[in-house]
């Protein structure tokens, strides 16, 4: 399984390799275009930084930058660096495959077959079909839809709660308004 924390790291990572080849972005501005918690990204990109697959630059101009060219960067990489290593142990310290058990043989083909089709696919190849620019119709829905976030000033709203994050404004309580009408 994929988690929330690897498909975000996924999505971060295909926005850089859509943007300029070479350009020094920081979490936070990579947050702020998709939508999602500053914090979170960057916990979520300092753990792909620690793999390799992203780069540091510290400074006033800081941020990151990937490591490797696209063609080089697979999804088996940015899922362990997010999950750990994709291995699976069901039959607890069992060396033999003879002497395993038949679920055993499945998962260890299923685990393979994981391996394998993350390591055939890389960051150009993603990038070369991007997700939809705007939401699709209906109730559809692409884990990889980069859409741009409108934040929104003055008294408006805010277009989501994660631009409404982005922008640093807090989210009013519930009731707030009512009580100062009261007074």
């Amino acid at each position: 399984m994929i988690t929330k924390t690897s498909l975000l790291a996924i999505r971060a990572l295909l926005l850089l390799t859509q943007g300029k080849p070479g350009a020094v972005t920081t979490p936070r501005e990579i947050a702020s275009r998709m939508g999602e918690s500053p914090d979170y990204m960057a916990k979520v990109l300092r753990q792909v930084v620690k793999a390799g697959v992203l780069r540091a630059e510290r400074g006033m101009k800081g941020g990151v930058i990937l490591s490797r060219q696209p063609v080089d960067i697979t999804l088996l990489e940015i899922v362990e660096a997010c999950q750990g290593q994709i291995v699976e142990s069901y039959c607890q310290n069992v060396q033999e495959l003879e002497i395993t058990c038949a679920f055993h043989h499945a998962a260890v083909e299923l685990q393979q077959a994981i391996v394998d089709v993350l390591s055939r696919w890389n960051l150009q190849q993603l990038a070369a079909i991007p997700g939809p620019k705007i939401p699709l119709p209906g109730s559809r829905h692409c884990m990889m839809a980069v859409f741009p976030v409108k934040i929104t000033t003055g008294k408006s709203k805010a277009a989501s709660p994660g631009a409404r994050a982005a922008s640093g404004r807090r989210a009013s309580r519930p009731g707030s308004t009512m009580r100062r009408a009261a007074r």
